[in-house]
């Protein structure tokens, strides 16, 4: 079984948590690719399984995961697909089973048929730079991505794989 994970990625978050995803779906037996969403290759139509992440910003799934998904589309709709988002920063970001998924991700859902999709909490370094990263890292910078609920999403990927 073999599974290719994509990520569209600005600031390293989401790169991680497409790098958490893939040891985890390593250690329930696949064979994972993982590289980011803008590199292509022609090869999607040779996984099993396609996983692609975008983080958000200001509502907005990542520019690679959507060009990833707009250009992949027919493809993509030949396997399983799962999305996922990051970026909820804060204490009060909602468990990746209960964020709704934003416009552009329910589109890309509909346009692949995308098995399922979570919103995993993200990160923001407290030297992010550019406006308004740099700003809102003076009163809110800090680590939310939890390799727990990652590693669960994995092992019901792995289950709907087997």
């Amino acid at each position: 079984m073999k599974a290719l994970v994509v990520y569209g990625s600005k600031r390293g978050g989401t790169k991680g948590l497409a790098e958490m995803l893939g040891a985890a779906l390593t250690e329930q037996g696949i064979e994972v690719t993982v590289r980011s969403a803008a590199v292509r290759t022609g090869d999607v139509d040779t996984y099993d399984a396609v996983i692609i992440g975008g983080a958000l910003y200001a509502g907005r799934w990542h520019k690679a995961a959507r060009r990833f998904v707009r250009i992949e589309a027919e493809k993509l709709r030949g396997t399983r697909v799962w999305l996922f988002s990051s970026g909820p920063i804060g204490d009060e970001a909602p468990p990746a089973s209960e964020a709704e998924p934003v416009a552009h991700v329910r589109a890309a859902m509909e346009k692949v048929g995308a098995i399922d999709h979570a919103t995993f909490g993200g990160r923001l370094e407290p030297d992010a730079k550019g406006f308004p990263a740099n700003a809102m890292a003076k009163k809110m910078a800090g680590d939310w991505r939890d390799e727990e609920a990652v590693s669960a999403w994995a092992k019901g990927i792995a289950a709907a794989l087997a």
